[in-house]
């Protein structure tokens, strides 16, 4: 392999051959352009400064393109990460009459780095195709010459085939604000609302500076995909991705509060309040039948513990041996990938914990409520059945870990850990500190015996794309109200309780941590469920 061509591959296994539909065929038909995804990528132009940490960025252009197919731009990305990137390549599905793929008809040279001082291996040149009228660019290219590239070096896009794009991700300039003055580099994305909008961006990449792009040159465009779904797994399908790829979620050891399934909270006890009546609360049938269905997370309604106490804390405890992992699939990015929200539920969330400088402190209530949804989301390739990312809910946010970077056993079933008593999910074990290395909450993460193999233990309740006689959403899913009670206290006297135990020259350092926290960690709230979320319609947060 030549030095200057890199393949970057999606971390997986192939694991389904076509067995009708669209999924894992190595093509999408987005209705008049079909397009594959490239892997192999030659570098044509490095900076070697500027961009994320400084450490400039690398531009490449698709090699080993299927027959048929042309190129739709370049791809770019900073120095900072290995590259893990790929690009889409187009190919003409239509009879010819009203093409989907023309060449050009010119390119404006939008930038170049000849006269620049930036540390680069040769003179770049950013190029835009100029498309003919009803037909858009999608892409930039990139040359090392002054010269102008060959007309068939790119396609346009016939206009009803695309959607407006907008910057995404900064690869490279000298400040990321988009309304900087400075000449900067942005991963083109959708502007259309929602992730699971029918649009979808080649991969490519596209400039911008305070006065936006220069009237003379093309806006960018990205794809639409008239039929998203036409490429999403069918239910066989569904079930190999997570025989494949379902995580195996571990406890810590002195985990006291374990997940259960949700039916198992209902029948051995769980209440359901509701407001101005609530000496007269309700038992919860199996299915949650009987929960208030849809509405909003009005207050009016709660869900609480048995009032006998010796009953409610062994709700609290949970029920390993009848957890199950709740999965919610839909398509993502225009339909070129599939998301799978693993949800659990935790009947209770336990208290909190601080690092401060080399003391480990209780925070008494702070962190506690009943309920608790947690969820790790897997995104898969619907090019290739590969396994692409994993998104990690931890607390008000999260992080998306490359396939490359995750842990697996038995073959590619991905490792994900639950902190203790909080049950944020981590890619690895150890202690993540909120906060700083000097005043943080704890987040432990480590094996024990204690563990839920999803793979195992799963239930399917909610594709939208298959249709209601193929998936049934449980009723409990659509209970729009809190999971757990509302439950004020003196956030100072807490603070106070606790601070106490320590020096007193760490006392006013802590209140004022502690006081900086989510309003989640300051309260008892119960959570909303699963389909109430943001996420659930649109991306990880």
């Amino acid at each position: 392999m030549r030095e200057d061509i890199v393949s970057s591959f999606l971390y997986g296994l192939l694991l389904v051959h076509n067995e009708g539909g669209g999924f894992a065929t190595g093509t999408i038909n987005l209705g008049g352009l079909i397009v594959a995804q490239v892997t192999n990528l030659s570098k044509v132009w490095t900076t070697y400064e500027g961009g994320p940490d400084n450490s400039g960025a690398t531009f490449f252009e698709p090699t080993g393109i299927p027959e048929g197919f042309s190129v739709l731009g370049h791809y770019a990305q900073p120095n900072n990460r290995a590259l893990l990137g790929s690009v889409l390549v187009g190919k003409d599905a239509t009879d010819g009459s009203n093409p989907a793929l023309v060449r050009p008809t010119d390119y404006a040279l939008i930038w170049s780095s000849q006269s620049s001082r930036v540390k680069q291996d040769v003179p770049g040149y950013i190029w835009a195709p100029i498309p003919p009228n009803g037909y858009n660019a999608v892409g930039l290219i990139v040359t090392r010459r002054p010269d102008e590239p060959s007309l068939d070096k790119v396609r346009c896009v016939r206009s009803d085939l695309t959607t407006a794009s907008e910057p995404d991700e900064w690869i490279w300039g000298q400040n990321k604000d988009v309304e900087s003055n400075d000449f900067n580099i942005y991963k083109s994305r959708p502007n259309s609302g929602g992730n699971q909008a029918s649009a979808l961006s080649i991969s490519t990449f596209l400039v911008q500076n305070s006065s936006g792009t220069p009237n003379s040159i093309p806006l960018l465009a990205c794809l639409a995909n008239a039929n998203s779904s036409s490429s999403m797994p069918n239910l066989d399908q569904i079930h190999k991705i997570i025989q494949t790829y379902s995580p195996t979620i571990y406890f810590h050891p002195d985990e006291d509060y374990l997940p259960s399934s949700v039916d198992w909270f209902f029948v051995n006890g769980a209440l359901l309040y509701k407001k101005g009546d609530e000496s007269n609360p309700v038992s919860i049938n199996s299915t949650g039948s009987n929960l208030p269905q849809g509405g909003s997370n009005d207050d009016s309604y709660w869900l609480d513990l048995p009032r006998d106490k010796n009953a409610g804390d062994n709700l609290k405890k949970g029920d390993l041996g009848s957890a199950t992992a709740y999965i919610h699939i839909k398509p993502m990015l225009g339909g070129t990938y599939t998301d799978l929200a693993i949800w659990l539920f935790y009947p209770f969330n336990g208290a909190s914990r601080a690092k401060v400088a080399s003391f480990t402190v209780p925070l008494g209530k702070l962190g506690e409520h009943v309920g608790d949804w947690e969820h790790v989301t897997l995104r898969v390739s619907n090019f290739d059945g590969m396994l692409k990312q994993v998104y990690f809910a931890q607390h008000s946010g999260g992080q998306w870990v490359q396939a490359s970077d995750l842990e697996f056993q038995e073959g590619n079933k991905v490792v994900a850990y639950s902190s203790l008593h909080g049950h944020a999910s981590y890619p690895r074990s150890g202690l993540v500190l909120q906060g700083g290395d000097f005043i943080g909450v704890r987040n432990d993460a480590t094996k024990s015996d204690k563990f839920l193999d999803t793979a195992k233990s799963y239930t399917i309740i909610s594709a939208d794309y298959l249709g209601s006689n193929i998936v049934t959403e449980p009723p409990w899913l659509n209970y729009a109200r809190k999971w757990g009670p509302k439950v004020t206290y003196d956030i100072d006297n807490e603070i106070n309780d606790v601070a106490k135990n320590l020096p007193k020259i760490l006392r006013s350092a802590f209140g004022k941590f502690v006081r900086s926290l989510p309003q989640e960690l300051l309260g008892e709230d119960g959570p909303i469920g699963p389909k109430m979320k943001s996420n659930w319609d649109g991306d990880e947060e």
